[in-house]
């Protein structure tokens, strides 16, 4: 089967995403799957056509403007580690999170259950400040990051503390 955007994809017989060949995500800087959600029982195939297009067309650019969030995520698990821990880091600047971050090598395009119901693309990294929960970054629409924090599968802030004034909130403190 062919996804607009993606080429030739398999299906995973495992989860029924359709999985697309290693590829380069020029926002993420790596070589990355892409796999997709929901496709086929979904009636407005095209948005994710188009969410895809605008997550491979991003800049590593979107990720910078993100890297705040992402650096006041580390401060916030690190305000509870003892300073002279072995897991506990020192980073002064928002780019100084980038060397302890490892971005995941799958990207999910999916639809949003609740809300919006739009198409949003998740990332799952590894970080050291964070080693069981990790770092989830993602992107609505495949446009612009919407939610930075700890992987738990939300896709929004308003979803994950079920509260619609964090809609638009891409980090909670």
């Amino acid at each position: 089967m062919e996804i607009l955007g993606l080429g030739e994809v398999t299906k995973d017989n495992d989860f029924g995403w359709y999985c697309s060949k290693p590829m380069m995500v020029p926002v993420l800087g790596t070589v990355c799957r892409i796999l997709v959600e929901g496709y086929d029982d979904d009636s407005r195939q095209h948005e994710f056509h188009v969410a895809i297009s605008n997550f491979l067309q991003l800049s590593p650019n979107a990720l910078k403007e993100s890297e705040e969030h992402i650096f006041r995520y580390y401060q916030k698990c690190n305000a509870s580690c003892e300073m002279h821990s072995p897991e506990c880091l020192s980073i002064e600047t928002s780019s100084g999170v980038w060397p302890h971050v490892r971005i995941g090598n799958e990207v999910i395009v999916t639809r949003r259950a609740y809300g919006d119901k739009a198409i949003y693309v998740s990332v799952e990294c590894n970080c050291d400040w964070e080693v069981e929960h990790g770092l989830q970054i993602v992107f609505r629409n495949g446009q612009r990051v919407n939610k930075i924090g700890q992987y738990d599968g939300h896709l929004t802030n308003s979803d994950a503390y079920n509260d619609d004034s964090l809609e638009d909130v891409v980090f909670v403190g």
